[in-house]
């Protein structure tokens, strides 16, 4: 009998998928709202353009250092935490051995089954300040180069995003016809990133389009009322 050989697929780029999410989400709103504003109050699609530039400038700047900072302060946190651990481990061993023994008891192992595994990472401190991060704390260790990665991934994904609801003032002359079709085309880029996402994150792709095409929609819509308001 030929046996199949099971091979898992889970999806590990959560962190990646959550900044791209986080600046295409903005990019297609903010600019999208910008340009919105503008198409009722002035006659130039070209000065609709340089506004919209402007801002996909500034907001992806503002929204890579924002990445970047929330990045820095999780890893951040997590030194102060492994420090901590490292200083309770060294001081108060006994807390920490039976703090070992409330996680597992939590999945119903008998005593004579935990002790065996506590008194093996009493022997390695650095394995067992590891465990106590990971199943105490719920802190995994963060990759050296989040934070850059973190700040480069929204800020690009926002200049896409960004990009998208201003294409179609490059093609008409009157700032209305403009919006028309950017309406259209940014519920369709949204449906579409929004199946998208759902592929990677192994959610329904249908629901997971229409949810961001409806959540993002109703964002733009807000934006640019709250535009038109002003304008």
């Amino acid at each position: 009998m030929v046996e199949t050989q099971h091979i898992e697929r889970h999806f590990s780029g959560n962190d990646m998928i959550r900044d791209i999410v986080i600046g295409m989400s903005d990019g297609l709103t903010v600019p999208f709202a910008l340009a919105a504003g503008l198409s009722g109050a002035v006659q130039s699609t070209g000065l609709i353009l340089t506004a919209g530039g402007a801002e996909i400038a500034a907001g992806s700047i503002a929204m890579g250092l924002g990445g970047y900072l929330a990045a820095k302060s999780d890893a951040d946190h997590y030194h102060s935490e492994l420090k901590r651990e490292y200083d309770e481990v060294e001081r108060f061993p006994e807390k920490e051995e039976e703090e070992i023994r409330a996680v597992f008891r939590e999945y119903a192992l008998e005593e004579e089954h935990i002790e065996p595994i506590v008194q093996k990472l009493k022997q390695s401190p650095d394995k067992w300040v590891d465990f106590m991060m990971r199943f105490e704390l719920g802190l995994e260790k963060p990759n050296k180069s989040r934070a850059w990665i973190s700040a480069v991934t929204i800020a690009l994904s926002y200049i896409v995003g960004g990009i998208i609801p201003l294409l179609p003032y490059f093609f008409v002359k009157v700032p209305s016809d403009g919006l028309i079709a950017s309406v259209i085309l940014t519920l369709i880029i949204l449906f579409i990133f929004g199946g998208l996402k759902g592929k990677f994150t192994g959610t329904a792709i249908i629901n997971s389009g229409l949810e961001t095409m409806i959540v993002g929609g109703l964002a733009a819509a807000a934006a640019f009322l709250l535009a038109r308001s002003f304008s």
